[in-house]
């Protein structure tokens, strides 16, 4: 009898130390498919549409399923939570609505249990300072935001534009600290660069898609008449994009206007494609593969094989017009 007991207890102590190694080192996810969320502010967007389709490629890659859902204000960010965790998800990637959801978004994935990941807007703490607990996935907001300074003053300096004729038109949206970074980046490149701050016109936009860029600079355009030239940046593509239109609604001609917006959407490369130039000269790529690829993978891992992402991966980009779009978006 002893003996049995003896061996009963062996048995329990292996298999103990067994789910012991499994809770530690085995998949989180352990029988169940991998189900990984993916949460966008502006589902119609090109960026967002381009970063849910390489998402999906990393889904046919590793074998999860990719949930996609369009999330424009908190309440819906929270309920999708809700829905991703119904549904047997492990976690999520998300672009926020507003960058200062960022503890309430945590402390909800972390109530059922969802793994979080945070693309191209960086989570914010009740401090104001990057939630350093939540991986991220973004651009240099303010480096990019100098290359597109840099190719503007490039352009005015090739054409001939005299200080006293030209503005540049800052469509600004500086409640989001990524579109500040990138507007901050544009006017200190062209202040370096000799460019007088006394012709940086602020253009504060209400929305961020074309509409929001073209009613910030319809009311600049109002109030400086003498502006013979101007230049045109903000914080993507439509913003750059709502400038051109603008401009072009009150007769400057191409040759009178240079918009350089920054992420390589189809906003732009439609505009490339047109038959003749128009004022929106060229767009700092971004490419959505790594935000949507790679995050999706990043996460997936974190999930399978518990290596959790790096604390903050930065993406670059490459300057691109209507000359050299087609090859250069070709391998990227």
């Amino acid at each position: 009898m002893k003996r049995i007991y003896a061996f009963l207890l062996v048995m329990l102590i292996a298999l103990s130390i067994t789910g012991a190694l499994f809770a530690n080192g085995g998949s989180e996810s352990g029988d169940k498919p991998v189900k990984i969320g993916f949460l966008v502010k502006m589902p119609e967007e090109p960026w967002f549409q381009n970063e849910w389709k390489f998402a999906e490629e990393a889904g046919v890659k590793y074998g999860f399923e990719v949930v996609k859902i369009g999330t424009p204000d908190g309440e819906k960010v929270l309920s999708a939570i809700d829905n991703l965790a119904a549904q047997g998800a492990q976690g999520f990637v998300i672009c926020t609505p507003d960058v200062n959801l960022g503890p309430a978004i945590k402390s909800k994935a972390d109530a059922v249990g969802l793994k979080v990941l945070a693309v191209d807007d960086r989570f914010l703490g009740p401090d104001g300072e990057p939630m350093e607990d939540v991986p991220y996935m973004g651009i240099s907001a303010y480096k990019i935001g100098r290359q597109v300074g840099e190719t503007m003053m490039s352009q005015m300096e090739e054409r001939g534009w005299k200080q006293e004729d030209t503005g540049f038109l800052r469509v600004s949206f500086n409640e989001l600290p990524t579109a500040k970074s990138r507007t901050d980046g544009m006017t200190d490149a062209l202040k370096e660069a000799g460019f007088d701050e006394a012709y940086i016109f602020e253009s504060p936009e209400k929305t961020t898609d074309t509409e929001g860029g073209f009613n910030a600079a319809n009311i600049t355009l109002t109030k400086h008449p003498e502006i013979k030239h101007w230049m045109v940046g903000g914080l993507n593509d439509e913003s750059a994009m709502g400038g051109t239109r603008a401009l072009e609604g009150r007769g400057f001609g191409v040759e009178d206007i240079c918009a350089v917006g920054i992420g390589g959407s189809g906003t732009a490369t439609n505009e490339f494609a047109k038959t003749e130039m128009t004022g929106f000269y060229a767009t700092a790529l971004i490419s959505p593969y790594r935000h949507g690829f790679e995050t999706s993978e990043f996460m997936y891992k974190w999930i399978v094989d518990g290596v959790e992402p790096p604390a903050t991966t930065f993406t670059t980009a490459i300057m691109i017009n209507r000359d050299n779009y087609e090859e250069i978006m070709a391998k990227n």
